[in-house]
């Protein structure tokens, strides 16, 4: 996508959650997890789905009040394309998840079928428990594989982007979420 394209789309798009939201729902998700997490002798393990969370982990993580290890894993579906296909691994977890609390954090739950294939992954490699926090959570109208442990903001069920975010590679970092007037990207 070029440049021009690119703000073409974002001029034609429609404000969805203001970056302010974003903010407030970012500060009682680490609130709540904080309250979950803090507790007890267990140092969490954080894990940011890339590229999608790192705007989210990036924010939330500062907020988190106890002890933990931050690691990343990369799995995905959309491959920039707007749909999605098979889980591709491109990255697992370097840090051992046996015997932890492991935390993962993505931008945004949609279907569900990349997040249940990293939570059954990491149950697989002897996590003693998996908790998702998304950012976002898409109403798509129909029951998900799986279920997030912290729901930051609702969206429609429309193509957004913004906050982690992207549409054909750009906009991540907008501090806002937006959303395509129509289904597909003009």
């Amino acid at each position: 996508m070029t440049p021009a394209e690119a703000r073409r789309i974002l001029a034609q798009a429609e404000l969805i959650h203001s970056a302010d939201a974003v903010v407030r729902t970012i500060d009682r998700l680490a609130t709540e997890i904080t309250q979950r997490l803090a507790v007890g002798e267990d140092c969490p393990l954080v894990l940011t789905v890339m590229g999608g969370a790192v705007f989210f982990a990036g924010q939330l993580l500062p907020k988190l009040a106890f002890p933990l290890e931050c690691d990343y894993l990369h799995a995905t579906r959309y491959r920039n394309t707007l749909q999605g296909q098979g889980v591709a691994w491109v990255a697992t977890p370097r840090a051992p998840v046996r015997d932890r609390t492991v935390l993962v954090l993505d931008d945004i739950l949609d279907e569900g079928i990349t997040l249940l294939a990293i939570k059954n992954h990491l149950l697989e490699q002897g996590a003693r428990n998996c908790l998702i926090a998304v950012l976002t959570e898409k109403e798509i109208g129909t029951p998900k594989p799986v279920e997030a442990d912290f729901v930051g903001l609702r969206l429609p069920d429309r193509y957004v982007f913004g906050c982690g975010m992207d549409i054909r590679g750009a906009w991540r970092n907008l501090p806002a979420i937006y959303a395509m007037r129509e289904n597909r990207p003009a």
